[in-house]
This record gives C-alpha cells, sequence and structure tokens, in this order.
C-alpha cells in the first residue's frame, strides 16, 4: 500500500499535468518558490503547511469536491479513503439554508410545480437578477426545499463568474469536480471536455440529482455541466439573462415587495419592538431600494449597534451624499457587489453605464442613450441590451430601460471619479438638447397651432437620432412615455440656472401638460416659464409663455387670471409686431371670454382672430377660430351660424389631416343637433367623436363628449346610461384638476338623477356644482345649475326656494345675454305658478319662453308649446 504522503505528491503531479502547466507556472501562479513544488511532487517534503495548500488548489483553480479530496490528501489521509469521504460529502453539498430568509413564495411554488412534473426529463431553472437580489440565497433555500425529492443527491457548484481575483470556473474543470462528486476515480477523469461531459451525463443518467450552479458567467459555461436525463432538476444562477440555455425556464428575481422588505430587516435585526410598521423601517428598505444585500448590511448594522435607532439611520441614509457608502459591512458592499458587474463590461458599455448615471429621469430608450453616449442609434442598442443582459438595467416598457436608484447611484459614482468634468457636461448637454429638440417636435404636433418663433439657423440639424413623429398620434404617445424624463430634465435645467432651456422645454411640453394634467403641475411650471423669460430678457419667449399660461388657467377656471395674462401676451405681441401671436392670443381670450359668458366679445375676438389667420394663410389657426368662433355662437343660440362655423373647421380640419380638430368639430355639430331635436343624430355624432378621442389617449375630449352624451341620453330617455356617462366624465374632470368640467358634469348628473326620481342624490350634485360655478365666476354655468335646482325644488315641493333659483337665473341670463338660459328661466318661473295654482301669471311667462325657444330654433319649444296648448287650449293655424 503506497505512503499516504506518497499518494499526495502523486496528485499534485497529476492535477499539475492535466492543467498542462509546468512546475515554474505552478510556482509563480501560488507565489511558491520552484524548490518547493519540485519537493512536493518528489514527496521530500513530509508534511505541506495548510496555506501552502490552499496556495497550490488556487493556481491548479480545484474547486468542489476535487479541491476538499486534494487539501484531505495533504493531511495524510489515503487517497482511496480521500476518494469515498469526498464523494460521500460532495453528493450532499448544499450550503446551509438561510433561516432568515424572505419572501419569494410565488417562485418558489413554481420550482416546485416544476419539480413535481418533470418526469424523466431535466428541468433547468435560469435564477436571474442585479447583484444583491438574493440569488444564491433563493436557489440555496429551493434546493433544500426540494431535497427530499432527488435521492440521488444534492450538488452544489460555485462556478466563480463574479468572484473578485478569480476567473470563471472552466467547464472541464468544473466537470472533473462533479465526476469526483460522485465517485469517479482521478486516474479515471477523461482529459478532454467533450470525453468528461460525455462520461458526466452517462453516470447521472439514472440519478435523479438536484444540481445548483451558482454564479455562472453565460450559458457557455453551464451547458456542458448538464446531466441529459434521469428527472435531474438544474439550478444556474447568473446575473446575466442566459437566453442561450436550450430548455431553461427563466426565473427573475426583482426586488422585494416592500411588506417583505420590511419583514427581512426587522427578521435581521433582531430587535425587541422593531416591526415592519415602523416609519424608519419602511423609509430605510426603500432607500436601500427594497434590494435583499442591502436590507441585510442595514439590519446588521442595526443589531451591532445597539445605540442606533431605525429612524436615526434613516435619517442618515436619507441626507447622505453616497448612500452606497453607508451600505458596508465588514469586507463587504453593495458598491464592490456592482464593482463586479461593471468590471465584465466592455469599454464602451462601461462608459455608456456610467453616462446612464448622469441622466436626470428614471427610464431611458436607445434615442436619448445615442444622445447621451455620443453614439449611433444601433450601438446605444446594442449597448442597452448588454447592460440589460448583465442585469444592470430592466425593462419595464419594451425599447425603455431603467437601473436600480442604487445600480443608478453607483454609476453617478463611477462617472464623476473616472470621467472629467467636460465630458460629463457634454454628454448631459447632448441628452438635453435631444430632448428639447424632440419635444418641440412632438409639441407641434400636439397643440395643434403655429407658435411664434425664430427660425431654425440652417445649419440646426438637431441630434443625428430622433424618433419618426409625423402625426399627433405618435407625437402624444412619445410625449407620454418620456414625461418623466422630460420633467426631470426641466428640474435639471432649473436647478443648474440654465434659463433658456427652461423655457424651451417648458415650451416642448405643453401640450402633454394641456392634455394628461395635473393643471397645478401646469401652472407652476408654466408660471417659471414666463419667470425665466422674463430674467433673460427674452419678450417672445414670455409671451409665448404666458398664453400657455393661460391655457391652463382657464382649464382649472381661474378665468380673469386668464384673461388678464392673455391681455398681457396680445400686447406684447402688438409691441414687437408679431401677428401670428396676436391671432393666437385673440383665439385663446375669446375662448375665455365666453366661458365668463360674455358672448358677443367672444365671438369678435375669434373673428379678428380668423382675419388675422387668413391673411397670414394659416389654415390650422382658420380652422381653430372658426371652431371657437361657432362655440361663441352656440351660448348666443344662433344655431345656423354655429353649423355653418363648424362646418368649414370641420372640412380644414380634414385636409389637414387633424383627427382631434375633426373630433372637436363632431362635437359642436353633435350639440348644434341636439338643441335642434335630433337626438339620433347628435347622439351619432358624439359617439364618432368619442371614438377618435379614445383613439387618441385624449382625456379631456373624452370627457368634454361624455358629458353631452350622457345628456343626450338623457332627453331620449335612457337615464341610468346618461348617468353613467355623467360619471365617467365627472372622474375625468376630477383627475385633470378641471373644475369647470366637474361643474358643467355635475349639473347634468343632477339633472339626470332628478328625473330618475332620485331627489336627495340630485341635489348633493347640483350644490356641488354651483358651488364651483361661484368660485369660479362663471356665470353662464350658474345660471344653467340655478333653473336646474329650481326645477329640482319644485318637484319636490319647494314652490319659494324653486321661484328664487329661476328669479336668479334669469338675472344672469340677461346680463350674459344667454337666450336658452332666460328661456329656460321663464319656463321654470311659469311651472312654479302653475304647481301654485296660479295659471294666470303662469300664461305670459311660458309664452314668453315659447317665444325665445321658437326664435332661436331650440329643441325645447314643440314640448313647452304642447304645455302652453294644455293650458289655453291650441292657438289658431
Amino acid at each position: 500500500m503506497a505512503e499516504p504522503q506518497g499518494e499526495f505528491s502523486g496528485l499534485l503531479r497529476e492535477l499539475r499535468r492535466r492543467a498542462r502547466l509546468t512546475q515554474q507556472e505552478v510556482a509563480d501562479a501560488a507565489g511558491l518558490s520552484l524548490r518547493t513544488v519540485s519537493d512536493l511532487e518528489r514527496g521530500v517534503a513530509a508534511s505541506p503547511q495548510r496555506g501552502t495548500v490552499r496556495l497550490l488548489a488556487d493556481a491548479l483553480r480545484l474547486i468542489g469536491p476535487e479541491r476538499a479530496q486534494f487539501e484531505t490528501a495533504a493531511r495524510g489521509r489515503p487517497l482511496e479513503v480521500v476518494s469515498q469521504a469526498a464523494a460521500a460529502a460532495a453528493m450532499r453539498s448544499l450550503p446551509r439554508d438561510v433561516a432568515s430568509f424572505t419572501g419569494r413564495q410565488r417562485e418558489l411554488d413554481q420550482l416546485a410545480a416544476a419539480a413535481m412534473a418533470a418526469g424523466g426529463v431535466v428541468g433547468i431553472h435560469a435564477i436571474g437578477g442585479m447583484a444583491g437580489v438574493g440569488k444564491t440565497a433563493f436557489a440555496v433555500h429551493a434546493a433544500h426545499q426540494l431535497a427530499g425529492r432527488f435521492p440521488g443527491g444534492q450538488i452544489f457548484l460555485h462556478l466563480h463568474g463574479h468572484t473578485p481575483g478569480q476567473s470563471p470556473v472552466d467547464p472541464a474543470d468544473a466537470l472533473a469536480s462533479l465526476l469526483l462528486a460522485i465517485g469517479v476515480p482521478p486516474a479515471q477523469v477523461p482529459p478532454g471536455l467533450e470525453e468528461r461531459a460525455a462520461l458526466w451525463r452517462d453516470q447521472v443518467a439514472d440519478k435523479p440529482l438536484l444540481l445548483v450552479l451558482d454564479d455562472a458567467a453565460g450559458s457557455e459555461q453551464a451547458r456542458p455541466l448538464l446531466p441529459g436525463e434521469g428527472g435531474s432538476l438544474v439550478l444556474v444562477t447568473s446575473r446575466r439573462h442566459l437566453s442561450a440555455l436550450d430548455d431553461a425556464t427563466a426565473i427573475s428575481l426583482d426586488t422585494l415587495p416592500p411588506d417583505e422588505a420590511a419583514a427581512l430587516l426587522v427578521r435581521l435585526a433582531g430587535r425587541l419592538g422593531l416591526s415592519q410598521s415602523d416609519p424608519g423601517v419602511r423609509e430605510i428598505t426603500g432607500l436601500c431600494g427594497h434590494l435583499p444585500l442591502a436590507i441585510g448590511m442595514l439590519a446588521r448594522q442595526l443589531r451591532h449597534h445597539p445605540a442606533w435607532t431605525a429612524a436615526g439611520r434613516a435619517a442618515e441614509l436619507a441626507a447622505a451624499r453616497d448612500r452606497l457608502g453607508l451600505m458596508e459591512t465588514e469586507n463587504l458592499s453593495v458598491a464592490a457587489a456592482f464593482d463586479l458587474s461593471y468590471a465584465t463590461l466592455t469599454p464602451d458599455q462601461q462608459r455608456l453605464f456610467r453616462r446612464l448615471g448622469l441622466h436626470p429621469g428614471a427610464d431611458i430608450d436607445r434615442y436619448a442613450a445615442a444622445a447621451l453616449d455620443g453614439t449611433s442609434l444601433p450601438a446605444a442598442r446594442r449597448g442597452l441590451e448588454a447592460l440589460y443582459d448583465q442585469h444592470l438595467l430592466t425593462e419595464p416598457a419594451q425599447g425603455r430601460y431603467q437601473p436600480h436608484d442604487l445600480i443608478r447611484e453607483h454609476a453617478r459614482t463611477l462617472a464623476g471619479r473616472i470621467d472629467t468634468d467636460e465630458d460629463r457636461d457634454a454628454a448631459t448637454g447632448r441628452l438635453l438638447d435631444y430632448y428639447q429638440h424632440t419635444a418641440a417636435v412632438a409639441n407641434d404636433h400636439v397643440v395643434r397651432r403655429t407658435r411664434p418663433g425664430p427660425a431654425a439657423a440652417a445649419d440646426d440639424a438637431g441630434p443625428t437620432a430622433v424618433p419618426a413623429l409625423t402625426d399627433q398620434d405618435q407625437a402624444l404617445a412619445w410625449a407620454r412615455a418620456e414625461r418623466a424624463s422630460l420633467l426631470a430634465c426641466l428640474d435639471h435645467a432649473a436647478a443648474t440656472g440654465q434659463h433658456a432651456r427652461v423655457i424651451a422645454l417648458t415650451a416642448g411640453i405643453t401640450g402633454l401638460l394641456q392634455y394628461d394634467g395635473p393643471w397645478a403641475d401646469a401652472i407652476a411650471r408654466h408660471t417659471a416659464a414666463v419667470q425665466a423669460a422674463r430674467y433673460v430678457g427674452d419678450q417672445l419667449g414670455q409671451a409665448n409663455a404666458l398664453i400657455d399660461l393661460g391655457r391652463v388657467l382657464r382649464h382649472t377656471g381661474a378665468h380673469q387670471a386668464a384673461v388678464q395674462t392673455y391681455e398681457q401676451a396680445l400686447g406684447m405681441y402688438r409691441d414687437f409686431g408679431d401677428r401670428l401671436g396676436q391671432a393666437n392670443a385673440l383665439t385663446y381670450l375669446g375662448e375665455v371670454l365666453q366661458n365668463t359668458g360674455v358672448y358677443q366679445a367672444a365671438a369678435q375676438a375669434q373673428e379678428q382672430a380668423l382675419a388675422i389667420y387668413r391673411d397670414l394663410g394659416d389654415r390650422l389657426g382658420q380652422a381653430n377660430a372658426l371652431f371657437r368662433l361657432g362655440e361663441a355662437r352656440f351660448f348666443a343660440s344662433d344655431f345656423p351660424a354655429v353649423a355653418q362655423a363648424q362646418e368649414q373647421a370641420l372640412a380644414i380640419y380634414r385636409d389637414l389631416g387633424d383627427r382631434l380638430g375633426q373630433a372637436n368639430a363632431r362635437t359642436r355639430l353633435g350639440e348644434v343637433l341636439q338643441s335642434t331635436g335630433d337626438y339620433p343624430a347628435a347622439e351619432r355624432a358624439y359617439e364618432r367623436a368619442l371614438g377618435i378621442y379614445r383613439d387618441l389617449g385624449n382625456r379631456l375630449g373624452q370627457a368634454n363628449v361624455l358629458t353631452r352624451l350622457g345628456s343626450v341620453l338623457q332627453d331620449t330617455g335612457d337615464y341610468p346610461a346618461a348617468a353613467q356617462a355623467h360619471e365617467q366624465a365627472l372622474a375625468i374632470y376630477r383627475d385633470l384638476g378641471d373644475r369647470i368640467g366637474q361643474a358643467a358634469a355635475l349639473t347634468r348628473l343632477g339633472s339626470t338623477l332628478r328625473l330618475a326620481g332620485n331627489y336627495p342624490a340630485a341635489a348633493q350634485s347640483l350644490e356641488e356644482a354651483l358651488g364651483i360655478f361661484r368660485d369660479l365666476g362663471d356665470r353662464g354655468g350658474e345660471a344653467v345649475a340655478l333653473n336646474e335646482q329650481g326645477a329640482l325644488h319644485r318637484v319636490s315641493g319647494e314652490q319659494a326656494l324653486a321661484e328664487e333659483c329661476h328669479r336668479r337665473s334669469l338675472e344672469l341670463s340677461r346680463e350674459i345675454d344667454s337666450p336658452w338660459d332666460e328661456a329656460h328661466a321663464l319656463a321654470g318661473l311659469g311651472r312654479c305658478a302653475l304647481a301654485a295654482g296660479q295659471a294666470l301669471q303662469a300664461e305670459p311667462l311660458l309664452r314668453q319662453a315659447l317665444e325665445i325657444f321658437q326664435r332661436i330654433g331650440a329643441a325645447e319649444a314643440p314640448d313647452l308649446l304642447a304645455e302652453v296648448n294644455a293650458l289655453t287650449g291650441p292657438e289658431p293655424a
């Protein structure tokens, strides 16, 4: 029987030859002398030091059972005994399960179900995720739960895809370790990769194994290690997406949900009285981005520092300029874990990664990445996909990539340490140029008006790569996808004192803010743009920003402020002779005058704007002015003129391919049809307009037409459908912060509820509507709501209150010259008189109302005529 030490010397010699290394190369790699290696191979050194053996194992790149066998043999045990003991241990080599493991139940259930259904097929599950997300802990925990189903053994093999100072394990070396683990004698391990893979598949063909391959560098490293058959389960963890691993089921681990993150912190901190609901716990886990590695480090800090509080540590994290610097314990840190992923990138990928940390927003697409990195669109796409492949980015929506908050901070830190100030400023400048240019292009489609401004310079080509935005649909979709980034860039420009950029970027999101709100935020943004323009003396920019501000003020019901804002802009445009600006200001001024019930002045403003647009040959401006001129005439009950103006506007919108303009014009034409009693045609017009608004994603347009659709449904007696339409509109108006819209929807809802017999709910809706109209100074809206409230009081038997409401509505309607509202008020007073048994007083009031309805061609005329005839008998033909 050979001496144990002699067996070690032979094993060392065999392993060195298998690695194709000379004694000198082994000595250099291990940091030992050539004589030491030579003496050990010849058996001259009787008992090598443990540190020497460890250095030799590292130099020979021994892992798993093979390393354990080598180190055990060095202690003098017979090789046969060593092999048997190592093999037996290797077949049960799972690391210790973590008692504090938290969450991931859905993924665990997925694995358990796969293990049950595997049959004779090898189940392969690729467990991916960013550094620190807990891939190894998950795989080990799942393996312990499933171990009983795999009597052939449970083997854990570390592939060192991201181990400091160590290269990824060669697949051939990994196969040697696996063969030794299942008891193959060292002398029978073949030399080549293919031969070892074949022997491995043969040896485990009838053994249901649970194999955990931890930290794979890629699919190429893991593929040769897979069993061929036998119902085994293989769990492969990696920081890469192993998309090339055939038949593998991907399990992508995200950060923990807030509740599970809080539970993990409490469990690891081990403090009495600390609970998941503690605000400090929630804040810490949020600042850790719910990343298990970071949470674990902060929890251990709390455990080992009894004097620290969760609230105090949370405050320190929130105030820290370098959060990652606080996320470390002993020789572990979150930044170091991220560095290992960064180190695997190519130089170009590393540069892109650093520059992504400079982006003020949360996510990015390939166009913005190309601008930020100063590269072509194909290069930017490849770079983003490479970072995604390494789990350094997620893809929350197709084509949009986002780093975890801590990874973004790490990228920003690296950029500050590696790149010059000039490089960082240039990258950020290119990004802001891209957003400024593209937002302006998109906004031209969205706002549907020509904006006064200097012509672009001939050499101003803009960014090299921009998305194709050829119509309103594409433009609005782009603006909505980029909303967070646009606002973040605007905030960055404001914080760094870039006033010209503040003006331009705010102008570029005008349409987005108008359509999607919230309008309180829009007011703040446009006010800041006005101030920035005033600060730098940009009068044209200031006038344009005032127009944008006035539009949002009108939407929120601040009519007087909107009038003042438009008049200020109009004066500025006149001072420097900008006729297009004057026409725009007049159009919007007429719109808000109409809202305050000054219909004649509103129509005059639109007529002036229309004349200027015609002189300038601005067809879109003409269509918009015609549309608003029709609106002003509608409130004056001049229905033929309304129809003519809207038909002209609709024709121009069709020629221009402006679908939003077509929807707006159809809505107003529907109102004319409804007012003249053609309810089926009105409903068709509203439905067509609603379809366009929905296609465009225009929520304000949807709400506006839903209120009108509800009204025509009410007129045809379908009260449930009418109430539903009004409630849908009301919900949208509330989301947008549109108080005028809310009041209008509440008024119409109150009318529907009254007719349906739900008097308490009707009273509540109408009272709320009146409160809003009065707050806003909207006399026309107040007149309508008062007439509805008067009708409700009358049917409820409250005659005095009903008369009071109709009298106040009559006063308001005459003040604002609204015949339709005046007729309703008169009819309401006549019906109150009838209800009180005063027919003589009722008849003249009803006849006055009838005369007005007949004069303006209102749909109410036939029904009121029937009421009068029932009271006095038919009039002679």
